[in-house]
């Protein structure tokens, strides 16, 4: 962390965030002082009663801790599930605690978990080791406990942490530091509250970046930017990176996710981004889904706004006309993507199924009599045939329709890719991960919102 001056500016803007963010219908009050001083913290501890901690626990601090007690002796809301860190005074070794029953629940666990005979292996036991000797660092928290391993010491001198709750459906949580444990902290805080504040401008500021650099050609960078602000709740973000990851492959199961509806995604439900690009999308997906796929489309149809549940039913309909036409962008690109699609699409090998036809009746077999030369099987009644003539059409019409990105234009800002060209059946098997990166490698577009 460096020197103790450094947690200052970063708990200082945690404070004032978290103050900005404050919801008085919804949260307990603020104290008094917090509002007052825009401080989470309390004065500083001094070197004497970080000292006299130290004997206490028979053990020197590791540096982030120290570092942290000597700008502020505690702090409230460290994250959303904790409301209270100890003071110097306060630290004490769990097993010594009112919350020693974490330790004891572990024990037991691992204990019944022990009686399959996998010893140190069982589920449960290295846990129980780590609880039993760890420094509490939480006063009061959500059935959430923050903790610090003294036998789990880096090169520094800092003491591995730990975040464990018991509604979390997981183990204790390692980070390397304590330093690292509060930063994780504030991060999720962020996910869950979103507070306006620099942290949210900046974050805002980067993914529009990403954008641009995204429109321009960039692929693992943007994605990496889009990853870090979805860590701090950054909504655009994920709607950008979905587009291109569902180039990249797995279109199905990332459009999925993202239109998993809940009240909070209605602004993308009602943008120009989902009508014309997400909900083809959604529908196709809809179609291909296996019994135990993530099934958005039923969902939107059931608690989406009625706006959108008008759209769905609308697109729905014109969808099952005869002749219906998926439209890939304007009226240039749809053209040009169309000539691609329409021309393979009336090819044999796209023609016929992809599997042969289960058998339910009995099996007729014809006896070849002579006479002749013995009929040729037909070879679109092998599927490795089929796949292998749809693939050699691909290769051939590939360029062609990576020559036609030139015309596509973005809906609106938020539209990085042509993703709605995974809503045709052949277009579908033809863009592999590796021509959807080839796709986003591209520079493209001109429209809405460019630089």
């Amino acid at each position: 962390m460096g020197e103790c001056t450094a947690w200052r500016p970063f708990l200082e803007q945690w404070s004032a965030e978290w103050i900005a963010g404050h919801d008085p219908e919804k949260d307990a009050p603020l104290a008094p002082e917090v509002v007052r001083d825009t401080w989470l913290g309390f004065a500083p501890a001094s070197e004497t009663e970080v000292a006299a901690a130290e004997a206490r626990l028979g053990r020197r601090l590791p540096p982030s801790l120290r570092q942290f007690l000597l700008v502020t002796n505690g702090w409230r809301h460290a994250g959303n599930f904790i409301y209270r860190l100890a003071g110097t005074a306060e630290l004490e070794w769990l097993r010594d605690t009112d919350d020693r029953t974490w330790i004891e629940v572990w024990e037991d666990l691992a204990e019944d978990e022990d009686e399959d005979g996998d010893g140190e292996d069982a589920f449960g036991v290295q846990e129980a080791k780590i609880l039993a000797r760890s420094l509490r660092l939480s006063l009061e928290g959500d059935a959430a406990v923050m903790l610090l391993d003294p036998e789990d010491v880096d090169e520094d001198g800092e003491w591995a942490a730990y975040w464990l709750a018991s509604w979390s459906g997981e183990g204790p949580e390692r980070y390397s530091s304590f330093h690292d444990l509060m930063r994780r902290q504030w991060v999720s805080f962020h996910a869950l509250r979103k507070p306006p504040g620099a942290t949210r401008d900046h974050w805002d500021a980067e993914v529009e970046r990403a954008r641009c650099e995204a429109l321009s050609g960039a692929v693992d960078g943007p994605l990496s930017v889009f990853a870090q602000a979805h860590d701090y709740g950054r909504e655009r973000a994920d709607v950008l990176s979905m587009q291109m990851k569902a180039m990249l492959g797995d279109w199905r199961g990332h459009v999925a996710s993202l239109m998993w509806y809940c009240p909070g995604n209605d602004d993308l439900l009602l943008s120009p981004l989902f009508a014309a690009e997400l909900l083809p999308l959604l529908v196709r997906q809809d179609q291909l889904a296996h019994p135990h796929d993530l099934r958005p489309l039923p969902r939107l149809k059931e608690y989406a706004p009625a706006p959108v549940r008008a759209l769905v039913a609308d697109y729905e309909a014109r969808a099952a006309e005869p002749g219906f036409w998926l439209t890939f962008g304007g009226p240039e690109f749809d053209a040009a993507v169309h000539a691609v699609a329409d021309r393979l699409a009336g090819k044999p090998a796209f023609q016929a199924p992809d599997e042969p036809p289960n058998r339910t009746g009995p099996i007729v077999v014809s006896l070849y009599a002579g006479g002749g030369p013995q009929p040729e099987a037909d070879p679109l009644s092998d599927p490795a045939k089929v796949r292998a003539a749809r693939a050699a059409l691909c290769d051939e019409a590939w360029p062609e329709l990576h020559a036609a990105l030139r015309l596509w234009e973005p809906v609106c800002e938020d539209h990085i890719a042509p993703i709605s060209l995974f809503a045709d059946p052949v277009l579908a098997q033809m863009i592999t991960p590796d021509r959807g990166r080839e796709i986003l490698a591209t520079s493209r577009g001109t429209g809405p919102g460019l630089p």
